[in-house]
């Protein structure tokens, strides 16, 4: 690991003021994928921002028909929520399936999404849902954040605050699992909004996706049996020792049927 200093922020504010002081800086949240990186001199920075233990960014609340939860809200958190499990049950479960025990304590959903790994969980969740990214300059819709393979619509120095979700009708996440990692090999969140249904898939391909004809079938007939026959261009799916791209899309006709018979109950 490369030499740097520790710097802890006693607001978003001061931590903002300091990356824009600071062009070297990095911002940490909960450190699950940072830390591990710069450990392998794959990452360098003069400064690490760690704004993972402030209060203003912990919280989660139930504002109306929406479920706001705080970036520095750990995987853990999130799982063990009252508010969350009665507003969205789908995301308590999610959490629940990241990593292991030791990353569901620090790990935390800002420093998931901003990092945008292509096999992570709260993207498809985030997408699924239909919510919105809140940061300390402005809002962004998830169908405008998500751009790519660790790859957002974040500026520089732009800090997630919180994430602010629709809480849907109904809604249901199933993932096949790595068995080494946790990530997903395929997952697939899909929830019935007051806007229509919304189906994201993590882990198959270079980032988080809508399957837009999963969406079309399953507004016809919310039911497993319409996504019989659907057909997922592979061609821009990840492959690897793991699994083909076909086998990863077989993988994600299976988890979307799953995820609507949990959606169903």
């Amino acid at each position: 690991m490369y030499e740097f200093e520790y710097v802890r922020p006693k607001s978003v504010a001061e931590a903002a003021g300091f990356l824009a002081a600071n062009g070297e800086a990095r911002l940490m949240s909960g450190g699950m994928t940072l830390l591990p990186t710069m450990k392998q001199r794959l990452a360098q920075a003069s400064h690490l921002v760690h704004v993972g233990p402030l209060g203003e960014l912990k919280s989660i609340t139930r504002e109306g028909d929406l479920l706001v939860v705080g970036s520095a809200a750990t995987h853990d958190q999130v799982q063990d929520s009252e508010v969350v499990r009665a507003a969205v049950p789908a995301l308590a479960k999610l959490a629940r399936g990241i990593g292991d025990p030791q990353v569901r304590y620090m790990g935390t959903i800002g420093g998931s999404i901003a990092n945008n790994d292509p096999a992570a969980d709260y993207p498809a969740g985030v997408l699924g849902l239909g919510a919105t990214v809140v940061t300390h300059l402005r809002q962004i819709a998830a169908d405008d954040y998500f751009q790519g393979l660790f790859t957002t619509a974040l500026a520089e120095g732009e800090i997630v605050t919180a994430v602010r979700f629709p809480v849907p009708r109904r809604a249901g996440y199933v993932k096949f699992a790595h068995p080494a990692t946790g990530y997903a090999m395929s997952g697939v969140f899909v929830a019935e909004t007051g806007g229509g249904v919304r189906v994201a898939v993590t882990g198959a391909g270079n980032g988080v996706f809508r399957w837009a004809e999963a969406e079309a079938a399953l507004a016809k007939s919310m039911s497993a049996q319409a996504l019989d026959g659907l057909a997922l261009d592979a061609s821009h799916f990840s492959e690897d020792i793991h699994a083909t791209r076909e086998y990863r899309a077989q993988l994600c006709r299976v988890m979307a049927a799953r995820a609507v018979n949990e959606l169903l109950g």
